[in-house]
């Protein structure tokens, strides 16, 4: 398969990103968001899923993390994508039932081309470090629509609200390295459309 690395930047006046993704990398990361647990979350997803991962943010924490949350998901939706480029030879789906302790997460994906977020968690604190819990489904969506991907998570088993983040991260990641695998059986998008755009 042709190198699957995609660098993606976005500045407005809340927020300036650039993320730079490798599909086929080894899990390394480089991660500054200005939130200390969505650097955890971030480094999880890329870890289990075996991607580098480098991501840059300045936001406008003096307001809230809203802004610097969603944009982030915003431009690794876009790298995702921009990576992937036709998604010739791929897999298409992936999907990962993850234990951590006593949660247990589900992540299923359709690199389908049509964008679609299906999303049941339910945490029971309003914060994690400074992490607004709220912002997790904001997070996904965003990722889900600017990678143009069919995205179903949910918690099967609740627990402790750490736990709970940390095994959506690592299922959305372990789930997506699936959905980019090489088929090696077909050589173009796996589709009967003929396209996966």
């Amino acid at each position: 398969m042709n190198h699957r690395v995609a660098t993606c930047e976005r500045t407005t006046k809340e927020t300036s990103i650039t993320v730079t993704l490798n599909l086929d990398g080894q899990g390394k990361t480089e991660i500054s968001t200005g939130i200390g647990f969505f650097d955890h979350m971030l480094d999880s997803f890329a870890r289990h899923g075996l991607f580098d991962l480098k991501v840059q943010v300045s936001g406008d924490l003096n307001v809230d993390c809203h802004h610097t949350i969603e944009d982030t998901g915003i431009v690794l939706g876009l790298a995702i994508a921009k990576a992937l480029g036709e998604k010739t030879g791929i897999k298409r789906y992936g999907s990962f039932l993850l234990p951590m302790d006593e949660v247990l997460a589900l992540c299923a994906i359709d690199l389908s081309g049509r964008p679609y977020l299906k999303y049941d968690a339910d945490f029971t604190v309003e914060k994690l470090g400074s992490f607004d819990t709220e912002m997790f489904r904001e997070f996904f969506y965003a990722v889900s629509y600017s990678a143009a991907m069919n995205l179903h998570l949910k918690i099967m088993d609740g627990g402790n609200n750490h736990h709970m983040a940390e095994a959506l991260f690592k299922a959305f990641g372990k789930a997506l390295d699936m959905a980019c695998m090489e088929e090696v059986r077909i050589k173009e998008a796996w589709s009967t459309k003929g396209s996966l755009a």
